[in-house]
């Protein structure tokens, strides 16, 4: 049996009354939540379901239902609602969905008829106090996965084109189970999802780990926990969203994490009566140092998806919370190494996981043994893939912490000779509270541009004084020497970001391209 679902039914006879799931309106018991996946596999839809689509914001029913169709051995596809109109019908069409299930029927009816995907039948079923549409469709171009495929998780891929990349059982419970000795998970904890389920990381580490423990998933819509789309963020929502279900761990990207500390650092004290009355896992002697903290029952944060500065590390730990950066990939079935309480080092992404083994080619590039991909939907591996080359440059240090300087097709040379990897320049540049993104270009040029998106209403003095300040901290072959501010943020919407956030640098360079080749001609007009 799959290990998550064999321990919900060891905790379902163990401690029943037990919260497993909590949403903004409902909570659910491990007994319960057993119960409920027995009755929803005994569902005529689901059973005849081949590949299953999951479209649902988060809430209980999404764990539910994923949860059911894992006990089925029914592959899941997990769909993003941040995806675009196109990306979702690519999808579904791609993994050959022949059930959706969605609490938005209106746009997925006129997605199906926009895709020239018929639906044959529609059920609506209730699942912890809500509605739900099941959407039985007629498959016209059948996509082969993978024997033994259980999860198709989408990636947005540097094309905007998403890969579905197939995961066994195998894979996602070594992942789980590794994380879960990694974190230390108890059957008191707490974790709020931040994140989208939908996306594998939160799957895995916000969903699975903690049911392993035997501890309660809590699973608010998107719209409470301040996250908007790919992209937007309210840093005081989500403050409050942490606050109000008292969580002991969750995920953050590093733009939550900029963004929270950043709302920190600008609160009042708490007194400590308050902290005193929130959290009980604080003795007395230490609230003192720590009257400053507004999230008391934090006890660990991962934060992953991108490169994190040591910067905005730093300024967590002045904090008080409790971050540590972590590395991973879709087709590694997401984390490969983390850093932990009783282990960590700012600038490393942490050990590896047991589950797994690292190599590095003559390059550097990080080459991962171990649990991988099965193949991506409709391009089954000829034989077992035993290892992945990551695309990603890095090296094990002495301690054996895992440190990724950068991406292996983004870095550049400089005419000088000197070898960048961008986004080491622009998590710097990043992390300072005027800039909310950074593109950086310098292949064979004699300095570094940058086209800076400005965070609010930044002023050109201030973004100025934050190129200054990143540039202190650089060596100067990395630092910028000219920039210019972008007309509008990178986004999946204008073409310059995918849908998670990783820049489009060809795009970029070339909506810039003008501006950018007059910063080198005008020097070299200086020259001549």
């Amino acid at each position: 049996m799959n290990a998550v679902l064999a321990a919900i039914r060891s905790h379902a006879a163990q401690q029943p009354a037990q919260l497993a799931l909590i949403g903004e309106d409902i909570e659910v018991s491990y007994g319960a939540l057993q119960q409920q996946l027995t009755d929803l596999m005994l569902l005529p839809a689901l059973k005849q379901a081949k590949v299953v689509g999951l479209a649902l914001d988060n809430c209980p029913a999404w764990a539910i239902f994923d949860l059911a169709l894992l006990a089925a051995t029914t592959p899941v596809v997990p769909l993003p609602l941040f995806f675009s109109k196109t990306q979702m019908i690519h999808a579904m069409q791609d993994a050959a969905v022949d059930l959706v299930i969605t609490d938005q029927s209106a746009l997925y009816l006129e997605l199906f008829a926009a895709a020239g995907m018929p639906v044959l039948a529609e059920q609506v079923i209730a699942v912890c106090g809500r509605e739900f549409s099941l959407f039985s469709l007629q498959v016209l171009k059948a996509s082969a996965l993978p024997p033994a495929t259980l999860k198709v998780t989408y990636t947005s891929g540097t094309t905007g084109t998403p890969k579905g990349v197939c995961l066994s059982a195998a894979a996602i419970n070594a992942v789980a189970q590794s994380l879960l000795l990694a974190t230390a998970a108890s059957s008191q904890e707490r974790h709020l999802s931040l994140l989208p389920l939908s996306t594998l990381l939160e799957n895995i580490a916000g969903l699975y780990v903690p049911l392993l423990a035997g501890a309660s998933c809590i699973l608010p819509s998107m719209r409470t926990t301040g996250l908007l789309g790919a992209s937007g963020l309210d840093a005081n929502k989500m403050l409050a969203t942490l606050q109000h279900y008292q969580a002991t761990s969750t995920i953050f990207t590093p733009e939550i994490l900029l963004g929270l500390v950043t709302v920190l650092e600008h609160s009042k004290p708490i007194e400590q009566s308050i902290l005193i009355a929130q959290s009980q896992l604080i003795a007395q002697s230490q609230l003192a140092a720590q009257s400053a903290l507004r999230l008391p029952n934090l006890r660990f944060v991962a934060v992953g998806g991108a490169s994190v500065s040591p910067t905005i590390l730093a300024r967590a730990a002045q904090l008080g919370l409790p971050v540590f950066e972590g590395y991973g990939l879709s087709e590694c079935a997401s984390v490969v190494a983390v850093n932990t309480s009783h282990d960590h080092k700012i600038g490393s992404v942490g050990k590896p996981l047991p589950h797994v083994q690292l190599k590095f080619a003559a390059d550097g590039e990080v080459i991962v043994v171990g649990q991988s991909l099965l193949g991506y939907a409709g391009m089954i591996a000829a034989a077992a893939i035993e290892e992945w080359a990551t695309g990603d440059i890095g090296y094990l240090d002495a301690d054996g912490f895992l440190h990724i300087t950068g991406r292996k097709k983004n870095i550049f040379i400089t005419s000088y000779g000197r070898n960048v990897a961008p986004e080491w320049v622009e998590r710097e540049l990043t992390a300072h509270s005027a800039i909310a993104q950074a593109a950086v270009f310098g292949e064979a040029q004699p300095f570094n541009v940058a086209v800076i998106v400005s965070r609010g209403a930044a002023t050109v003095d201030r973004l100025a004084q934050a190129i200054v300040s990143t540039n202190a901290q650089l060596p100067d072959y990395a630092r910028v020497s000219r920039w210019l501010i972008a007309s509008e943020p990178f986004s999946p919407q204008n073409g310059l970001a995918t849908s998670n956030g990783r820049l489009k640098r060809n795009e970029i360079y070339q909506r810039y391209q003008t501006q950018i080749q007059a910063f080198y001609k005008e020097t070299s007009d200086v020259v001549l």
